[in-house]
């Protein structure tokens, strides 16, 4: 499956990246080939992607917000908990589980949040739930092309997590008050977090050792 996704960022992350494959990259007609734009360029000079300079309002028709760049790409490359778990070395497992978020915009914070302060992957379930998409990599502006995000059976994916020693800590209104300097919150920990609307569902919030708020 082929998508595009737009913005300057995106695309750059996406070329350094290279979990993707990348078919063609489009820029506006004019525009000023420099800083992220001529390292776009580059890249895919030196990756052999043909980058086309087409008229702006083509690139409007795909998406208002391109930044004069759009590229089409393969579909997310989904992980899985087991990878995610396998390139970890030498550091306790940090994993951030996201229990049915729907909004684009809000899962794009968390992923380029969670890639600067060192999580190493996110596990989302299968149904009900936002996905990878355009928008979304662009909301991370690119984190997401390097971050390993996995789509998984929520509930199997906990017991994987429990397995491998990962204490998992629910975050919720209704849990426990946390100090600062829990000793929930060292060593291998998986952070889960509810939907924006419903929060935790009951049977991810009983696969959780601790709910805090």
């Amino acid at each position: 499956m082929k998508e595009n996704i737009y913005s300057r960022n995106a695309v750059h992350e996406a070329l350094r990246a290279k979990r993707r494959q990348i078919f063609s990259i489009e820029i506006a007609e004019g525009a000023q080939e420099k800083g992220t734009l001529a390292e776009i360029v580059k890249l895919a000079s030196q990756q052999k992607i043909k980058v086309n300079r087409v008229p702006r309002g083509r690139l409007d028709k795909i998406h208002q917000n391109h930044q004069g760049v759009i590229a089409e790409v393969s579909g997310y490359p989904y992980s899985d908990v087991v990878e995610i778990l396998d390139s970890i070395k030498n550091e306790p497992p940090f994993i951030l589980i996201l229990d049915s978020l729907q909004d684009p915009q809000n899962f794009g914070t968390l992923i380029r949040t969670a890639e600067a302060v060192g999580v190493h992957g996110i596990v989302i379930p299968l149904a009900r739930t936002v996905e990878v998409t355009p928008s979304v990599v662009n909301a991370s502006s690119g984190a997401s092309e390097h971050l390993l995000i996995a789509r998984s059976n929520l509930s199997q994916a906990m017991d994987a997590l429990k397995d491998a020693n990962v204490w998992l800590v629910g975050l919720d209104q209704a849990g426990a008050e946390v100090e600062a300097g829990s000793r929930h919150l060292k060593g291998a920990l998986g952070l889960v977090v509810g939907s924006e609307g419903e929060g935790l569902h009951d049977l991810t919030r009983r696969k959780c050792d601790i709910v805090l708020k």
